[in-house]
């Protein structure tokens, strides 16, 4: 009765995470067939590609389609026990980490954006023309780089030559060498969590005081902007907290692995995959402009006569 009661116990788990596993990779690639989309109407308008808030949309696109790829191979090699080179590992840490923080702070650049936009609009097509655009995207780009450069440096400096062709399971906390890397890591999340709240908060009440000021269209206009970013803040914040799983998810190892695997796949759903597909809705439907150019599109995809409709 105990083995048989064992074996059940078994197949009831190994049944439960196959259906996880199934649920996982549907959403996943019902979030990347969106994203493509999404993409290809950015990239069919010419308009598009003159104003910041769009294209800071499709950089942000870009970086979830690039981050939902590369964390799904790792959650696939996490839940097999699938093993690779540690260098392999690195590279697939190195585009993780920069894609999450190129949609973190792409997103904080586009709640300034909407700030500009709605409290200094005569001053709005000189601070956010193509030109301002293509240099804030170097600047997300380097201050996503910086993290994970910190981090690695020190693994760099510290790791023998053979570590680099070992074997293990892909996870970052086997580039841990000094107990301290730990704290560094999670001041920086800390330190960007900081500063990224204090411009949400700033930008929110800035725009309140002008929403209650305004009137007519401006002000429906200015509380469209304001749900924005209340929108913004959720997705960051659900961001935000994904930098902090990986710390519960290692002391919830240490205690069962049952339990891991189950805090693991909910912190996967909830803070990384929700948090992607946002994007889609705050931009992508709310916005009437890229709704109408995206319908197009996409039911002209479906069927020729549909070229009439828009």
């Amino acid at each position: 009765m105990a083995v048989n009661s064992s074996e059940t116990d078994f197949e009831s788990s190994q049944g439960k995470v196959g259906a996880r596993f199934i649920i996982i990779q549907v959403l996943v690639v019902l979030f990347l067939w969106i994203d493509l989309l999404l993409i290809i109407t950015f990239c069919m308008r010419a308009f598009f590609y003159t104003n910041m808030r769009y294209i800071l949309f499709a950089v942000t696109l870009l970086s979830d389609s690039l981050f939902l790829l590369v964390s799904d191979i790792l959650f696939i090699l996490i839940g097999f026990n699938l093993n690779i080179q540690t260098r392999l590992c690195a590279m697939l840490y190195i585009i993780s980490s920069q894609a999450n923080f190129v949609t973190i702070v792409t997103l904080t650049s586009m709640v300034l954006e909407r700030y500009v936009a709605i409290c200094l609009p005569l001053r709005h097509a000189e601070l956010c023309s193509t030109r301002n655009t293509l240099l804030l995207i170097l600047i997300i780009n380097g201050l996503s780089s910086l993290p994970c450069i910190i981090f690695l440096s020190i693994f760099f400096a510290s790791a023998t030559r053979n570590f680099y062709t070992q074997v293990k399971g892909c996870h970052w906390q086997i580039f841990v060498m000094h107990e301290w890397q730990n704290h560094l890591k999670s001041a920086i999340n800390q330190f960007y969590f900081l500063v990224i709240g204090i411009i949400i908060v700033v930008c929110y009440f800035k725009i309140m005081k002008v929403a209650k000021a305004a009137s007519g269209e401006s002000r429906k206009s200015t509380w469209k902007g304001l749900r924005t970013i209340i929108l913004h803040a959720l997705q960051l914040l659900l961001c935000v907290i994904q930098l902090w799983c990986t710390f519960v998810e290692s002391v919830v190892f240490k205690i069962n692995i049952s339990l891991f695997i189950n805090v693991r796949y909910f912190n996967y759903v909830t803070f990384i995959l929700a948090p992607r597909c946002l994007s889609p809705l705050i931009y992508g439907v709310r916005d009437e402009t890229f709704l109408q150019a995206f319908k197009h599109y996409v039911l002209c995809g479906l069927c020729k006569k549909a070229m009439n409709l828009f």
